[in-house]
């Protein structure tokens, strides 16, 4: 049985969620992509980014005013309660601005430093995915009614369809571009979604056997870590290691042990 916290905690980051998730399909101007400088479509973004954020944090606030905060653009607050929100309010940039279908909004919740709620919404997949710990995951939208999510069955590295994502910065996306080459011939081949949150749920609900990304932040991670988690997939880093910046991985039990120790060998980690 869920503990009545962690349900409420839960309602209370869908509220969040789908709030934040209208707000940014439906102020989206049509012509963001095609806007006539280079400073515009991305001040028009970080605008939407913060203004999701301050919706969420506002809205939280109000109903936990003693919950902290660790939010993308700037929320940031240790709180007394014991309960801190990790949120994405964009998860996605570069696909939000370029009208692309493929970004959300991440929420979790953590209880003294531990995940124990996580919501991802994808606004324009009409979809949403949740999990609780030790509850199992699930998702709603794209399928009738509610889905309890499960990952993969049991298949070779070999015939893995696995996700990556790619750093901003020339010489750290140079070396991750060699690992996914070494990478390649060794599985059923590699996407890049451009959402390491959207990836995440991508594995709970069996549309990836596998995802590993270098560089990401405790905000890209912490609602889709738990939801591919309870959905059993295993997540971690480098052997023996949580995931983190240095590296986070996802895959179904069979795929997990020889990608991470392909990546260890392939020096995925590091420059």
């Amino acid at each position: 049985m869920t503990h009545p916290l962690h349900t409420e905690l839960l309602d209370l980051a869908q509220e969040a969620a789908r709030k934040a998730g209208a707000l940014l399909r439906d102020g989206r101007p049509a012509d963001l992509a095609v806007a006539a400088t280079k400073s515009s479509p991305i001040d028009v973004v970080t605008e939407m980014d913060i203004a999701a954020e301050k919706l969420i944090t506002g809205l939280i606030a109000e109903r936990r005013p003693d919950d902290g905060f660790l939010g993308e653009e700037g929320s940031s607050s240790e709180g007394r309660s014991g309960i801190r929100w990790v949120i994405d309010p964009l998860d996605g940039t570069v696909n939000y601005l370029y009208g692309l279908p493929t970004w959300a909004v991440s929420i979790a919740a953590e209880q003294d430093g531990e995940t124990v709620v996580g919501v991802v919404a994808v606004p324009m997949r009409g979809e949403t995915y949740y999990a609780v710990r030790g509850g199992g995951a699930r998702a709603t939208g794209a399928w009738d009614g509610e889905r309890v999510l499960a990952c993969r069955p049991a298949a070779p590295l070999e015939q893995a369809l696995v996700s990556t994502g790619f750093n901003y910065v020339t010489e750290v996306r140079a070396h991750q571009a060699e690992v996914a080459r070494r990478l390649i011939p060794l599985v059923r081949d590699i996407r890049r979604g451009g959402s390491a949150a959207i990836d995440l749920c991508d594995v709970a609900a069996g549309r990836l056997d596998g995802y590993y990304e270098r560089g990401l932040h405790p905000w890209d991670l912490a609602a889709g870590d738990l939801i591919a988690r309870e959905a059993g997939a295993l997540t971690s880093g480098r052997p023996s290691r949580r995931p983190s910046r240095e590296l986070a991985i996802a895959a179904t039990p069979a795929v997990f042990e020889p990608l991470q120790r392909l990546l260890e060998d392939f020096g995925a980690w590091h420059d």
